[in-house]
């Protein structure tokens, strides 16, 4: 996976990260999540990023940390690699996925947005442009077409195929209709080879509570 100019080294990674906790909705290393921005405290979380390095954290909501705004200890950072406004006064981004984070410590809120002070160091792996070899790779797209079609997702298949497998295992992490605490264990997978086991397991059980219809594009 080739880097660009835009992509941060790990020295380069904020030291306090703006927080967007939404319930399935996951973010992964090289990964792509759109994003549309109406709350006005999300539109100055946006607006404050971009002038900031474009990085924001995707985390999801506990609900067992015992708190009304918990929130799971491991996420993911982004950037914003592409935004347009609307008439009617939203944001549509498009986050590509950085690197993962542990939540450290929580600040006070910035214009009504939630930010945290992130522990990088767990996942410095996620800056390493290396493909790995994936032996998952097969097993995995078996796995995922009997889930697909007993689902009744469509699923534009050479375009997967194509995908080298790091990107294909996070796109499809992100991606497919898994439950908050299934998407969770992916992001908490340290690597892709267990990401990619992880994957094939929840397809081979179809421990997402499968939705009929949609798809994957």
């Amino acid at each position: 996976m080739a880097g660009n100019h835009f992509s941060p080294v790990f020295s380069e990674l904020p030291a306090t990260l703006a927080i967007f906790p939404l319930p399935g909705a996951i973010l992964l290393p090289h990964g792509q999540l759109p994003l549309n921005i109406f709350e006005p405290r999300y539109l100055n979380m946006v607006l404050d990023a971009l002038g900031q390095g474009r990085m924001i954290g995707m985390i999801q909501p506990d609900p067992a940390a015992g708190a009304d705004e918990g929130i799971h200890r491991i996420g993911c950072a982004g950037r914003i690699t592409r935004f347009n406004e609307t008439e009617d006064g939203r944001l549509l981004i498009l986050l590509t996925g950085v690197c993962r984070f542990e939540v450290s410590e929580e600040l006070d809120l910035l214009r009504g947005y939630r930010r945290v002070v992130p522990d990088w160091r767990r996942f410095r792996a996620d800056l390493d442009e290396a493909e790995p070899p994936m032996a998952e790779i097969e097993p995995l797209m078996v796995a995922l077409t009997r889930y697909c079609e007993e689902s009744g997702l469509e699923v534009e298949w050479e375009k997967l195929r194509a995908m080298d497998p790091v990107r294909l295992v996070n796109f499809l992490a992100i991606n497919l209709p898994f439950g908050v605490d299934e998407k969770q264990s992916l992001v908490e997978a340290v690597t892709p080879v267990e990401r990619a086991r992880l994957l094939t397991v929840l397809a081979e059980f179809g421990a997402a509570g499968r939705d009929n219809g949609g798809g994957l594009h």
